[in-house]
C-alpha cells in the first residue's frame, strides 16, 4: 500500500516527500478532529474518580472510630526482621 502511494505521488523526490508529509498531516488531523471526538463518549477513560462509601473523594467515612490506632493491616510476616542488617560472613 505504501509503495503504491509512493509511486502515485507526482513531481519527483521533492514532490513525493511533500506529498507524504501532507498525507500524514491530513490523516492525523482527520483522526484528531473527527474520529477521536466521535469515539470519546464510547470510551470509559474519563470515569476515573475514586471515592469512599459516602461518595466523598478522599473522605474518611470508611474509618471505624472504635478501631485501634494503626493502619489496620495484618501482615503475614515480621517487618522488624526485615530491617535488621545481615550477619557478617566469616572471613577466610
Amino acid at each position: 500500500m505504501y509503495s503504491w502511494i509512493w509511486r502515485k505521488l507526482p513531481f519527483g523526490l521533492p514532490g513525493k516527500l511533500a506529498g507524504s508529509v501532507l498525507l500524514a498531516t491530513a490523516t492525523v488531523a482527520l483522526l484528531w478532529f473527527v474520529v477521536f471526538p466521535w469515539a470519546e463518549p464510547l470510551l470509559p477513560f474519563d470515569d476515573v474518580q475514586v471515592t469512599q462509601d459516602s461518595g466523598n473523594p478522599g473522605g474518611d467515612s470508611a474509618v471505624d472510630p472504635d478501631a485501634p490506632a494503626g493502619d489496620g493491616h495484618d501482615l503475614p510476616y515480621d517487618t522488624d526482621r526485615n530491617n535488621t542488617p545481615p550477619a557478617p560472613s566469616p572471613s577466610r
